[in-house]
């Protein structure tokens, strides 16, 4: 969207008021990033995942990224993950991760946070013109009190998951405020899907404020896994993206498929016939310059049977079933 569409479309209701746009100004940058990115690798679930980190870390270091981050669901923080969490940490490659709800199925916050080297639950870093916020909604909201995902405690009514806490939203005014660079936000559940960060909306006009004050685009994109999906949506000038699971689709016991592996398999992943694996991790290239975000991704296929043939209706489902990560090119 250009800017001219940006003043045209965007609007921001605040106290009952509709604020309009200024002109916005040309920002006049031409730096550019690169970055990797992956999300729900879920070694726990999945049978392969040292093999599929190790293969995503090879082919950013032949990109010659500036960074990699993980979007979540990465491992449990049990000894039966230290491996898999070693290859992460011993790779050379600037690295960042996002705290997804299933990292704390065994544990608290801080007990994953430990095992990959996560100083912080939510931060911001710089690379060059461009300034990157990590957030985490994995909160509990009831009756106003907000307590933090550990040991599974998050599977609650959906109107009580996923909220970014109050103390965090005014960490995030204030970044946002304390910085000219273009922003880009990273978490593990999205602000735009109803099903995910439940106080989105509440996200949301935040960034718009800071778009709306900064008189340009300011905050330009966000990027979220937690669905294992494969789609991109435009809110108000802001681009929200769906990056796919590296590793599967979930799909039940309703589908499962126990012949799929072996017995060994199945007993050391007990969830994996709940599961339609892809035969190649997903993963994606992004780079950001010159008004443009292009995202390069990775398009596999399932590992058979897949989603027809378990006899799986797809015809009216809202979100992609797909095995890829579709490439884009977004203008911001």
């Amino acid at each position: 969207m250009d800017r001219r569409n940006f003043v045209k479309n965007m609007s921001l209701l605040a106290g009952g008021v509709v604020l309009s746009y200024p002109a916005l100004a040309k920002s006049g940058r031409s730096g550019s990033v690169k970055f990797g990115i992956s999300t729900d690798i879920h070694n726990d679930i999945i049978h392969d995942g040292e093999q599929r980190l190790k293969k995503y870390l090879v082919e950013m270091k032949s990109n010659n990224v500036d960074f990699i981050i993980d979007l979540g669901d990465f491992c449990h923080p049990v000894e039966e993950s230290k491996q898999f969490a070693k290859i992460w940490k011993a790779s050379p490659l600037e690295k960042y991760n996002v705290l997804g709800n299933h990292d704390m199925d065994l544990g608290t916050k801080n007990d994953f946070m430990r095992f990959v080297g996560m100083e912080k639950r939510y931060y911001s870093f710089d690379k060059g013109d461009f300034h990157f916020i990590v957030l985490d909604p994995n909160n509990l909201n009831t009756d106003g009190r907000y307590i933090p995902y550990e040991h599974a405690n998050f599977y609650k009514p959906t109107e009580q998951r996923a909220h970014v806490d109050p103390e965090q939203l005014e960490w995030l005014t204030e970044d946002l405020e304390q910085t000219d660079k273009l922003c880009i936000v990273f978490s593990h559940q999205s602000f735009e899907n109803a099903g995910a960060c439940q106080n989105q909306e509440e996200v949301r006009q935040i960034f718009e404020k800071a778009n709306l004050k900064s008189g340009h685009p300011k905050v330009i994109a966000a990027f979220n896994g937690h669905d294992h999906t494969d789609y991109a949506k435009e809110i108000n000038g802001i681009h929200y993206v769906q990056i796919n699971s590296m590793s599967y689709k979930w799909v039940g016991n309703k589908y499962k498929y126990p012949e799929r592996f072996s017995d060994d398999i199945n007993k050391k992943r007990p969830y994996i016939d709940k599961t339609i694996p892809f035969k190649d991790p997903l993963f994606a290239c992004v780079t950001i310059s010159n008004g443009k975000i292009v995202v390069e991704g990775v398009e596999s296929s399932f590992i058979e049977p897949g989603p027809e043939d378990l006899g799986m209706d797809l015809s009216e489902r809202q979100n992609p079933f797909v095995a890829k990560i579709s490439d884009r090119k977004l203008k911001y």
